[in-house]
């Protein structure tokens, strides 16, 4: 609130602005340096800058000019037709420049100058507002966060910005851990960063998280970008298995656009017809067996609200028109049953729904996944569980050594007395983004890319997990 206060202060003391051409002086941003294939920006802060009168003065971002769209390319890459290049360019909007500009700004200060009306756009289009300030050739006026950017538009923000606090607070690790990161990489090129993420280890934080995934890669899998890597989907903290990052924000963006469309084809049953760019299997380990040993799971979901707003758990919708619901699809079949009463599961999601796969095996196939306590307690406390000595014994010589961060990977299977979450991410292939981005680069007309290559992923099984197949099928 502090910043807040203090922001709104020096806001309130900013001069109209000067145009360019009469007393305006260009003041590079002193933040980051923004470098993507198609443009470079170098934002610098100047030495003397502490002495300078800031009277008068704005920090003037770089022009706005014709990058790749991140969105509409992922609808083409998925098969979508792409927008037309008007279309393309109005999708980039002010406050999509700003925070591509000064990543390092807080998204809600940058929102709250946008609704203080402290944020300047000069364009080279005529104006008849009484709020222009008319200069040979161009105009400077207030813009709002949904206006959309056009070719050579600059945008000034109130030089006071630049004294606000903007570091985050280092996330420090040791040298142990470092290595351990590195060594959940399972693949890096230009565009995404694929990891194994371990079971146990929380993507995104949270209260009472210290340490996230999404806040470590960020300081300590960037590499030699300046930019750090993005989430571009999720896994629940206690499932691991394959996790895409995207190593810039266009590429971050061209990714979350195919997972959109991978559900929105799917949630409009275009099954049969529709080319899947994205495929993503997980391995479950459930009690009991299905029905059938394969099919098609295609029910809707919605989110109850529990203990007065307190917690919350999804469930199938019986009747879509009294609740409201997402539909969501998975493909299952049976990859080995045991005489234990267990069987393992190898699923497909097609859509993309919080909790989806837990709740498709516990409510519509009747098997909860091992270890989901959440979805399936009932069935855990009638499950009578496999106990062996030996493993036992492995186990507690395991658990006295943790792994960094606190993680413990060995204990947790069938052979323990209370399993952990056996839900696997386990392959996915996905569309060559850095191919379609250098493509795209070359030349801003539409693209093809139905002859852009896949890349495939494997993510070996974690260790509890590991140790419960070999319980059950060797």
């Amino acid at each position: 609130m502090a910043v807040f206060s203090h922001l709104r202060r020096a806001l309130l003391r900013s001069p109209p602005i000067i145009p360019a051409s009469r007393r305006f002086r260009t003041v590079a941003a002193p933040y980051h340096t923004v470098q993507t294939k198609n443009y470079s920006t170098a934002l610098s802060k100047p030495e003397d800058q502490k002495t300078e009168n800031r009277k008068g003065k704005w920090l003037t971002l770089p022009p706005f000019n014709m990058t790749v769209n991140g969105a509409s390319l992922g609808k083409d890459i998925a098969g979508r037709r792409q927008l037309t290049s008007e279309e393309d360019a109005s999708t980039t909007t002010a406050l999509k420049w700003v925070t591509r500009c000064c990543p390092q700004l807080p998204r809600s200060l940058v929102q709250k100058l946008f609704r203080l009306r402290q944020v300047r756009r000069e364009t080279s289009e005529d104006s008849n507002s009484d709020q222009d300030v008319q200069t040979p050739g161009s105009r400077i006026k207030r813009v709002s966060a949904k206006d959309s950017m056009k070719p050579g538009d600059t945008i000034y923000l109130p030089i006071t910005v630049q004294s606000l606090p903007t570091e985050k607070p280092e996330c420090h690790c040791s040298e142990e851990e470092i290595n351990f990161l590195h060594d959940l990489e399972l693949y890096k090129d230009s565009a995404i960063i694929v990891i194994n993420k371990p079971p146990g280890m929380p993507v995104q934080g949270g209260i009472g998280i210290k340490r996230s995934l999404d806040e470590l890669a960020g300081t300590y899998l960037r590499h030699d970008f300046s930019e750090p890597p993005r989430l571009v989907h999720r896994l629940d903290r206690d499932s691991s298995g394959i996790l895409v990052l995207g190593r810039t924000q266009l590429s971050a963006t061209v990714l979350h656009s195919v997972f959109r469309e991978k559900t929105f084809v799917a949630s409009n049953m275009h099954l049969k017809s529709e080319k899947r760019i994205l495929q993503r299997k997980y391995w479950a380990l459930v009690l009991g067996t299905p029905r059938r040993p394969q099919g098609l799971i295609s029910v809707p979901l919605g989110k109850v609200v529990m203990d007065d707003g307190r917690s919350e758990r999804i469930t199938v919708v019986e009747n879509v028109t009294t609740m409201q619901s997402q539909h969501a699809i998975t493909e299952y079949r049976v990859l080995e049953s045991s005489t234990h009463g267990l069987t393992w599961l190898e699923l497909s999601p097609l859509t993309g729904r919080k909790h989806q796969l837990r709740v498709h095996c516990a409510e519509v196939l009747g098997t909860p996944i091992v270890g989901d306590y959440k979805y399936g307690w009932q069935a855990h406390k009638k499950w009578k569980q496999i106990f062996s000595s030996n493993h036992e014994e492995k186990i507690k010589v395991c658990n006295k050594n943790l792994l960094p961060f606190g993680l413990d990977l060995e204990s947790g299977s069938i052979s323990d007395k209370q399993p952990n979450l056996h839900l696997h991410c386990k392959k996915m292939v996905l569309p060559n983004v850095s191919s379609a981005l250098k493509r795209a680069h070359v030349s801003c007309s539409d693209h093809d890319f139905g002859d852009i290559k896949s890349l495939k992923f494997g993510a070996p099984l974690p260790p509890h997990m590991q140790t419960s197949w070999d319980i059950l099928c060797k």
